[in-house]
């Protein structure tokens, strides 16, 4: 069993065991639960829909040149 202290923040530092164990990565989402009179902390599992608009492009493409673009490389 791993101990913990809650800052007055009401903060906890997962163990570095625990972490490890759960595959759990800086940035992830967890989720708690109470089960049992325990306290349950679970990972909540990545979407790819959450990754949306982290990555900008400098490139900006308007609907009509992605068909343009599309039908030339259809006619190759």
């Amino acid at each position: 069993m791993q101990n913990a202290t809650i800052t007055t923040k009401g903060q906890v530092t997962i163990p570095a065991a625990i972490r490890k164990q759960s595959n759990l990565k800086p940035g992830e989402r967890v989720k708690f639960s109470i089960e049992d009179e325990k306290i349950v902390l679970c990972p909540i599992p990545t979407r790819v829909e959450d990754s949306f608009g982290l990555v900008s492009s400098p490139l900006s493409v308007i609907l009509e040149d992605m068909d343009e673009i599309i039908k030339a490389q259809a006619g190759k």
